[in-house]
């Protein structure tokens, strides 16, 4: 028999399972109140829309193209509805600076390969998107914190260099970031371009919750910031990430990136070689249906949101204990709780399910070190008002109970 272990690539060491897939599984399950997936509302997909988008499709003559082989690049009427809509964001780029992906992670694991060589440094947030360190991890990297704090260029430089390896890129969610739910304020958007500027390398912008806010004042993207000051986008550092995933549909599994021209062109090489192209059928019917839909349906998933943030909100200022902190988000899906000192995420989890049925995800997983035991991510896109209200009593008595236990 052979042995499989002998022949994997070094890189397979470190892929992990991802501890929320493995936590969806539980959605299934239906005495489980379930604050783990970080997952958009299936009622809210605008399901009669696309149905039409793809029987228009059909009846009109594209469906030849729909089903054929397409460029890399992605579909241009696509493109040309993004580039209008970043224009809007403050983003001005031509369609040669747009590209296509199968989902924002294909992105990440695109721009993983292209700037990782195993050993090279990559400054991420503490915590930062699972999705992303499961991405990067492939291509077998060191991890640094990236912070906006008193950590200077040169320090950077010396800790990468102490590990004989190079700083290659910042990573970080601007808005209403997965796990957090915090937004990196304009200063700070400032300072890690200036950090970027001073290590001379790119900045990963992941926008995936771009166009959920709720309340307070949107923020330029970074990217925006940087044309700015540089004068166009082929000039500049950023590397723009973003999905209709979190509001249109995951399930059709587009994403995009924008950026400069030369990334562009080594991010279509590496489609070319991996998968062609995206799902032509998929991106024409999103063209469609963002084209005539997008701002209604924004609208609606705002609505709905918002509502369910406020309503976890005010259920944790009832009912978790004393010592008990989180985040107050202004957007996105996701509240991320403090919990007291020397308490496990991980063990809370498994007596939560057992004795309280309800479900959230562990805050470890988000941390490159793997820190962060004491913290645990709540999600409130899938749960109604009255779910949220029943679900946190639950978690605020156990998190007591826990902190009785422990006295």
């Amino acid at each position: 028999m052979l042995n499989w272990d002998h022949v994997f690539a070094t890189r397979s060491q470190r892929m992990r399972a991802s501890e929320i897939r493995e936590l969806l599984k539980l959605l299934d399950k239906p005495d489980i109140i379930s604050f783990a997936g970080g997952i958009p509302d299936p009622a809210l997909f605008p399901e009669a829309e696309f149905g039409q988008a793809y029987a228009d499709l059909f009846a009109d003559g594209r469906a030849a193209g729909a089903l054929q082989y397409s460029v890399s690049e992605g579909y241009l009427p696509l493109r040309r509805w993004l580039q209008e809509e970043m224009g809007r964001l403050g983003i001005e780029c031509d369609v040669d600076n747009i590209f296509i992906t199968s989902g924002s992670q294909q992105a990440l694991d695109y721009l993983g390969k292209l700037f990782i060589s195993p050993g090279d440094t990559a400054l991420v947030t503490w915590p930062t998107y699972l999705g992303a360190l499961q991405a990067f991890n492939a291509y077998e990297p060191h991890y640094h914190q990236l912070s906006t704090g008193n950590r200077t260029p040169a320090s950077y430089r010396a800790a990468a260099e102490a590990q004989g390896s190079a700083v290659k890129f910042a990573y970080l969610s601007t808005d209403f970031a997965n796990p957090t739910g915090q937004t990196v304020s304009l200063e700070e958007r400032q300072q890690i371009l200036a950090l970027a500027d001073a290590l001379d390398i790119p900045v990963i912008e992941d926008a995936a919750y771009q166009h959920l806010r709720y309340g307070g004042e949107a923020i330029p993207p970074i990217l925006s910031l940087d044309i700015a000051r540089s004068g166009g986008i082929d000039v500049t550092r950023t590397i723009y990430c973003g999905s209709f995933s979190k509001t249109l549909a995951p399930g059709l599994r587009v994403g995009y990136v924008i950026a400069a021209k030369p990334v562009i062109r080594k991010l279509v090489l590496m489609k070319q070689a991996a998968d062609l192209h995206s799902s032509t059928i998929n991106q024409m019917v999103v063209a469609d249906v963002a084209s005539q839909h997008f701002p209604a349906q924004i609208d609606k998933i705002r609505a709905a949101y918002s509502k369910r943030r406020d309503a976890m909100l005010a259920a944790l200022e009832r009912y978790m204990p004393a010592g008990t902190h989180w985040t107050r988000p202004e957007g996105g899906m996701f509240v991320w709780v403090t919990l007291p000192d020397g308490m496990d995420g991980a063990a809370l989890l498994a007596r939560s399910v057992e004795t309280e049925k309800v479900a959230f995800v562990p805050g470890q997983a988000f941390f490159a070190d793997r820190s962060g035991a004491n913290t645990i991510r709540l999600s409130y896109s899938c749960a109604n008002e009255a779910m949220i209200e029943e679900g946190i009593r639950r978690l605020g008595r156990l998190v007591g109970q826990a902190l009785e236990q422990a006295a």
